[in-house]
């Protein structure tokens, strides 16, 4: 069975894929600090509450994250017998390379995404990620990444505004029941939802203007499902599509003689 590991900023999700669907998937919040057996105590508690028997045969990461990335290939050489695959990295192949500036980096999420998107909506598409920071990622007609945009994400932008104005408290995001808020709380919520619904309709619109062709909008991330409620925001949304993108990568490495 296959171990797939994406870390973001805030959390760290394991997935397990049996061959054919992915049985378990568990979420934990990053921390360079925690160690590989920290890391398999808390994977080995969780699969006996939910009584998996299962054998781990390979392992691939994704992380925006490059301190935990260690810890993270210490637990599956220690407790999984296996070298993982690390998106990104030299030996990790990719379907297709990116194409931007020569020593650009692209941050492996949107590696993955792009694969991800590619394999199941195909080509001509703008996948807008919305983790940490909002991300637009441009996909080609052969799957390729070839840039995209970053925009401050949600929370942080909610987490910004409360701790730079010190009279405006701390809201959680949710679709405001009108535009006109009639209390702070409410006018902080309608100004973060409907200021993201713009933007993402504004640069949507540019990147296919900017590519000359009509451009199929995909949306992941946690708080996809809470703007999906807006019609024609997107063509459609996906909340696995990470997961989805590492076990492609890792099956073609393993076409590709290379795990």
């Amino acid at each position: 069975m296959l171990l797939c590991i994406d870390t973001g900023n805030t959390n760290t999700v394991f997935s397990i894929w049996d061959g054919t669907q992915f049985i378990a998937t568990w979420r934990i919040s990053t921390d360079h600090r925690r160690t590989a057996d920290e890391y398999f105590v808390w994977l080995r508690s969780l699969m006996a509450l939910h009584r998996l028997e299962v054998t781990i045969g390979g392992c691939i990461i994704s992380s925006t994250v490059p301190r935990v990335v260690f810890n993270l290939r210490v637990l599956c050489n220690r407790y999984f017998d296996t070298r993982p695959l690390v998106v990104g990295k030299p030996d990790c192949l990719l379907p297709a390379a990116p194409r931007v500036d020569e020593g650009a980096v692209v941050g492996p999420d949107r590696i993955v995404n792009t694969w991800a998107a590619f394999d199941r909506f195909g080509p001509d598409l703008t996948v807008v990620d919305f983790g940490t920071a909002t991300t637009f990622d441009v996909v080609d007609t052969d799957g390729a990444y070839v840039g995209g945009v970053i925009a401050p994400g949600v929370n942080l932008s909610l987490e910004a505004l409360h701790m730079g104005a010190a009279s405006l408290p701390h809201v959680d995001i949710t679709r405001p029941a009108q535009v006109i808020g009639t209390n702070t709380v409410a006018c902080i919520q309608s100004g973060v939802f409907w200021g993201y619904v713009g933007l993402v309709r504004e640069i949507c619109a540019r990147i296919a203007a900017e590519r000359g062709r009509a451009m199929t909008i995909v949306a992941t991330g946690g708080l996809a499902a809470l703007f999906d409620q807006i019609p024609d925001l997107f063509h459609s949304w996906d909340d696995d599509l990470t997961m989805h993108g590492l076990r492609l990568i890792h099956d073609y490495n393993r076409e590709m003689g290379n795990v």
